[in-house]
């Protein structure tokens, strides 16, 4: 991180605030407080273990986080979906409508966070980066009808945030999407492999040289059109073409932030370079349930670069662009 700007503190930073718009639709946000105190902890049906909280997951990444970059971390934002509602059992007749507060219990069946590192950052084509780390847990990839010290699954990344608009950006190398444990200090070793080897000045690297390369305006309706054709092409064609994660209605977003983004958009027969691409994937992916976000922004990222590559007539992501 030669270049990187890092000062030095512990603890959880007493001025900033991780933004909340890391993701948006599909979801609500919460604070920790309300995670630690209000929800319920699902277990394994079979002999009622506990499964990992998303509390204890949570605080653990950013207690490693805090160990390996040796500075103040942000409060985590937190965003949740799909809630699974409960009652006492001294409720258990009432009527829906008469239960008061304490009576009711309730747990989200999915949840994400991210916490910024916010004396880690950089600049890119005047845009502020901030080193970010986060997680998603979803309790449906879950067994929930095993037993205790059954295989638990979790999602862990670091990378960076675009300041100015919250956009998020995970490069492969800096996300897990297939963590697999069986406790917390299982989970606690692999979230500390992950955050150690990251490499974060590699990451920037790799953003900085997508601010070198521009498609033309033919050349993004192109793109536009050939991505809305990869979701229906027969399988025995789509096994030679790169992967493209990104929904059809992202891709719609996409195209009219083309026109319209504050930031990013490309600019009237004169095209978009593709930093300015990226970001508007970036953005367009916000849209996703909690359980696929990640991996579209990790393919977002192995995408625009794919796409500079081509530009450079290397690798086999040109039949985006032909």
């Amino acid at each position: 991180m030669a270049h990187l700007q890092v000062l030095q503190s512990n603890g959880i930073h007493p001025d900033v605030k991780t933004e909340n718009r890391f993701i948006e639709a599909n979801t609500e946000p919460i604070n920790l407080e309300e995670v630690s105190e209000k929800h319920i902890i699902p277990v394994f049906v079979k002999d009622n273990t506990p499964l990992i909280s998303q509390l204890d997951f949570i605080q653990t990444t950013l207690d490693i986080s805090r160990q390996v970059f040796g500075a103040s971390i942000s409060e985590p934002s937190i965003r949740v979906s799909h809630p699974i509602k409960g009652r006492i059992p001294d409720a258990r007749h009432k009527v829906a409508q008469e239960l008061l507060e304490h009576e009711k219990t309730i747990y989200y069946e999915r949840m994400a966070f991210v916490s910024d590192v916010p004396s880690i950052k950089e600049v890119i084509n005047g845009q502020e980066l901030l080193l970010t780390v986060g997680g998603i847990k979803a309790y449906n990839e879950d067994n929930v009808y095993n037993i205790g010290g059954s295989l638990q699954r979790f999602r862990v990344f670091v990378g960076f945030k675009v300041r100015v608009c919250t956009n998020l950006s995970i490069w492969t190398d800096g996300y897990s999407g297939e963590i697999r444990v069986r406790s917390l200090d299982e989970l606690g070793e692999k979230i500390y492999q992950l955050v150690h080897q990251y490499q974060a000045e590699v990451h920037l690297e790799h953003l900085r040289t997508l601010n070198n390369y521009d498609l033309t305006e033919q050349q993004f309706a192109m793109l536009l059109g050939k991505v809305r054709l990869y979701n229906f092409l027969p399988n025995k064609y789509r096994k030679d073409i790169p992967e493209f994660l990104i929904s059809d209605s992202q891709v719609s977003t996409v195209a009219k932030q083309y026109y319209k983004d504050e930031h990013f958009s490309g600019k009237a027969e004169q095209g978009i370079n593709l930093w300015n691409l990226y970001n508007l994937f970036t953005d367009s992916v916000k849209s996703s349930y909690i359980d696929t976000f990640a991996d579209r922004n990790t393919n977002a990222l192995t995408f625009s670069l794919g796409l500079r590559d081509a530009l450079e007539g290397k690798g086999n992501y040109d039949w985006f662009l032909n």
